[in-house]
């Protein structure tokens, strides 16, 4: 069995939780802060919408804004001799752009459920704005972002459509876990898509009892702290 696609499929979700992680809580944060509600519901329905679109539709944008005779890739390419399409690099541009909006939610979801009179109650005080979010929003929040980073981070390891889109199947550099299952199921190599499944199954078995068992050992943290 070739493991290229098992160590892609690794290091893509590995670099683009990064990304996918800092990018959803600042993105929820900012639109969490705005007091506009017309604005706040724009701008939800723009960062969400990659998540209801399908995937291949997302690729198409992507290959359309980052091909190399596109605006954002050929200025990579002519300026810093980097090629963005059909790269390892793309594999995890699809992967951030199509769990984005998993992890914006949750971290969105995550704040609006942290009481604000607390965080009035810090103004009161005379806590600056960096203060309160470091002390009261994001403890109050930081259940509801693990469980996003979790999730956008499998949903980046099954990535398939938007990746097929930019990044191709190009055996041993952007081949992905699905890109070789679908690989294998068109070349009716049937006993090597089958273990190539076992395996997602159960990284993602994995990780959704990880997500649950850490957010049972917060909420036993969090009860042992308020005794």
């Amino acid at each position: 069995m070739d493991l290229s696609p098992i160590l892609i499929s690794a290091k893509t979700a590995a670099v683009s939780i990064v990304f996918t992680f800092f990018l959803g809580t600042g993105a929820a944060f900012c639109v969490y802060r705005m007091r506009h509600e017309r604005w706040k519901i724009l701008w939800d329905g723009l960062l969400t919408l990659p998540l209801v679109l399908p995937p291949t539709v997302a690729g198409f944008f992507l290959l359309y804004i980052f091909g190399v005779r596109r605006p954002v890739g050929a200025f990579f390419l002519e300026y810093f001799g980097v090629k963005i399409a059909f790269s390892w690099g793309a594999t995890v541009l699809a992967a951030v752009a199509i769990s984005f909006p998993l992890m914006y939610r949750s971290a969105r979801g995550a704040f609006e459920q942290v009481d604000r009179n607390l965080m009035d109650a810090g103004r009161t005080l005379g806590m600056s704005e960096w203060q309160i979010f470091h002390r009261v929003l994001m403890p109050g929040a930081v259940q509801g972002l693990l469980s996003g980073g979790i999730l956008a981070f499998a949903r980046g390891l099954g990535e398939f459509g938007a990746t097929a889109m930019i990044a191709g199947n190009i055996e041993g550099r952007t081949r992905t876990l699905p890109l070789a299952v679908y690989s294998d199921v068109a070349a009716g190599n049937m006993e090597s898509a089958g273990r190539y499944v076992l395996i997602l199954v159960l990284i993602s078995f994995i990780v959704v009892t990880g997500m649950g068992y850490a957010t049972y050992v917060f909420q036993r943290f969090t009860r042992r702290e308020s005794r």
